[in-house]
């Protein structure tokens, strides 16, 4: 077996089955590894230097990886952009990471040409994968480069703009460790190797949500790093996750909750139609994933659901299938170098199975909100950062997580928590997805609401209002219980299963203000 790191493994077995993309098409280590060299001296040429970032609005595809293995022997810092925001969004992220080169898609043609006129982002610096109006081509980046390895490597980053729920996102970024990226090759691949996943072991790794999610694309590059095979989805179905799972021998993925409760929607018949024997470890994160959603999953696919609790910024705990179903509910305990406090709101440290704001600290590298020194003071205790979660550990050290700060609802002076109520909403059959909040109440400062999308087949009404919050009654305690419910077509989810809680929230509290 070759060294860690891609571009080892590529110069080794240049023959290996480095990617599948959404269309099918399989292509070699050989061939990426000469497509990501041909970019670093492409991008060289352009004038780039070390730190300097490029900006990318691309969906999954080969070209994202081109890109983040070229970044990270060149010294540059790569920022994914939500391809599902609009020009003025997508703007200030390209302005603000001060980019010097704007990759997008010609999927996203209007969204990226309105973003590159608003900031007036200079001509020579635009390139699109397709055609865009405006923008030279992506491939003149590499045409006639040479496919060797650049001189000079030296390890650049990934910086991920933090979500912006709560105001303008903030790129992560973290300082770059000046060194060869073969010297700290391993670390890329840390996070799989953390649940066992070992290179050499025949993996493949099935990516099923969007590569602009940080930790969708620090599991997918290091699978790559670890010499897997990457299987990439554009759009994700849960059956054509069961036939890309057989067909290729998936053995690992990063999900989320709603792909599990999506996949346990579908009929026996078709789940009972896929092999899906060679799962070895499918991890999951990124939200709350009720109980009976993972218990059910584990019986389907056995004890390969894994689970780890982190955030863009840093972390973080994991848990194993055994160890979860010794202690249900649980995010994991702290991983090698992190640690996990639970503080009061003097920044007091709590004690066992007290609930507080979860914080971590990771001894393998700090990080700032990019040009904004206040946030990233405001996020710290001490050596601690937290992302504003609520919950407690127990007195063996199992972090078991409430919900959001800024989610939680106070009514009558109670803390009650969405996710426990979302979790209950979700185990009856004739829900599809399920949101909790709370709205204004004269009295009680706020009060519970409900908004369910109904399974697939079933027909919102009043009556089925009815029936979900009876069903709520003896699982709930009274002041837990929604007070109404409402109905949505969809749920305001992202393709990684996110979901943007203050699109349902924000109507309800027009003209108010939320006390947190």
């Amino acid at each position: 077996m070759a060294e860690l790191g891609f571009w080892n493994i590529a110069g080794d077995d240049p023959d290996h089955l480095a990617v599948v993309d959404p269309a099918g098409r399989e292509v070699s280590a050989g061939e990426l590894l000469a497509s990501c060299n041909q970019l670093v001296h492409g991008l060289r040429e352009l004038g780039l230097q070390p730190g300097d970032a490029i900006a990318m609005l691309l969906p999954n595809s080969v070209e994202v990886f081109e890109l983040y293995l070229a970044v990270l022997q060149a010294g540059f810092y790569l920022v994914p952009i939500n391809f599902h925001l609009v020009g003025p969004e997508i703007a200030y992220i390209v302005q603000d990471c001060e980019a010097k080169v704007f990759v997008s898609h010609e999927r996203f043609a209007a969204a990226a040409t309105a973003a590159a006129d608003e900031i007036e982002f200079a001509k020579e610096g635009r390139f699109a994968v397709g055609d865009v109006p405006g923008f030279r081509r992506y491939d003149e980046l590499k045409d006639g480069q040479p496919t060797t390895l650049p001189a000079d490597r030296t390890t650049g980053a990934v910086m991920n703009y933090t979500s912006g729920t709560t105001g303008r996102p903030k790129g992560v970024r973290r300082k770059l460790p000046g060194v060869p990226p073969d010297e700290i090759a391993i670390t890329f691949g840390g996070m799989l190797l953390l649940f066992g996943l070992q290179p050499g072991d025949d993996n493949v790794h099935i990516c099923g949500s969007p590569l602009y999610h940080t930790a969708v694309l620090v599991f997918a590059g290091g699978a790559l790093h670890l010499g897997f095979t990457v299987v990439l989805m554009d759009k994700w179905t849960p059956e054509s996750m069961l036939e890309l799972i057989e067909r290729y021998r998936v053995t690992n993925s990063h999900m989320v909750p709603t792909q599990f409760h999506r996949l346990l929607a579908l009929p026996d018949d078709v789940k009972a139609r896929y092999d899906v024997s060679s799962l070895r470890h499918m991890v999951h994160a990124a939200a709350p994933c009720p109980p009976d959603v993972k218990r059910r999953m584990i019986e389907w696919w056995g004890p390969v659901i894994d689970e780890y609790y982190a955030a863009s910024e840093g972390g973080g705990t994991l848990v194993r299938s055994e160890e979860w179903l010794d202690h249900p509910g649980t995010v994991g305990r702290a991983w090698p170098n992190a640690e996990i406090v639970v503080l009061d709101d003097d920044g007091n440290e709590l004690g066992p199975n007290e609930v507080g704001t979860v914080y971590m600290h990771m001894a393998t590298g700090d990080f700032e909100y990019f040009k904004d020194k206040d946030k990233t003071q405001r996020s710290r205790v001490g050596k601690f950062f937290t992302v504003g979660d609520i919950g407690y550990l127990d007195d063996d050290g199992w972090l078991f997580l409430r919900d959001r700060k800024a989610d939680m609802i106070i009514s009558g002076g109670a803390n009650i928590y969405p996710a426990e109520i979302e979790s209950v909403l979700l185990t009856h059959p004739k829900v599809g997805d399920a949101a909790v909040f709370g709205i204004p109440h004269d009295d009680w400062g706020e009060e519970v609401k409900a908004v369910v999308e109904p399974a697939p087949g079933v027909a919102a009404s009043p009556e089925l209002a009815g029936e979900i919050l009876s069903f709520c009654a003896d699982k709930l305690a009274k002041f837990k219980t929604p007070k109404s419910l409402d109905f949505i077509e969809e749920m305001p989810r992202d393709p990684n299963g996110k979901l943007y809680k203050r699109k349902l929230r924000d109507p309800y509290w027009e003209g108010r203000e939320r006390a947190i």
